[in-house]
């Protein structure tokens, strides 16, 4: 048995519904919905959800675990929400918020202006970096994936946007010949 897998998922502050194979997750920060793979059987009582799975195969081991923890990851979502915090470095380089979009500038000709999908907020506490929440913890990782591909740091002088917690291995510059 899949040890992810096996675990109940316990229910608190929030409310779940299964419709056909749809999970429906409601909380005080908002809602989730997910289909759920047809080979995967959810169970929920009144305190706590049951993932199961038919059989062994390889395919339903893996959807065992992984159903169980994309539910859990809706409602801790829905409860606390998920938060990513990115640092930008290097001298000239700022982030301002302008109204619910950002304006970033990173050395490049012109400033970038990212518009943030909808359900992500994002916030500026100081000009060097950048908070983004949301109920939903795939979009928050995509979207501070994407907000850091526009200049991810470099190994020499560590300059660029990354994460709060992100340890970037310098590698030593040029040395003189003779």
């Amino acid at each position: 048995m899949s040890r992810i897998g096996r675990k109940p998922i316990p229910i608190k502050d929030v409310t779940v519904t299964k419709t056909d194979n749809i999970i429906k997750v409601k909380g005080k920060l908002g809602e989730l919905e997910m289909k759920i793979h047809p080979n995967i059987t959810v169970d929920i009582t009144k305190d706590e959800i049951i993932v199961k799975r038919p059989d062994d195969t390889k395919e339903n081991r893996a959807l065992h675990g992984l159903t169980r923890a994309l539910i859990n990851n809706m409602i801790k979502g829905v409860t606390e929400g998920y938060t990513k915090t990115l640092e930008i470095v290097g001298v000239g380089y700022k982030a301002e918020l302008k109204g619910n979009n950002i304006l970033i500038t990173i050395g490049y000709s012109h400033p970038i202006y990212f518009i943030p999908p909808e359900g992500i907020k994002i916030e500026v506490p100081t000009p060097t970096q950048i908070k983004i929440s949301g109920i939903n913890k795939e979009l928050v990782g995509i979207v501070a994936a994407k907000i850091r591909s526009f200049r991810k740091p470099e190994p020499y002088k560590g300059k660029g946007i990354r994460y709060s917690n992100e340890v970037i291995i310098r590698k030593a510059g040029k040395t003189a010949g003779k």
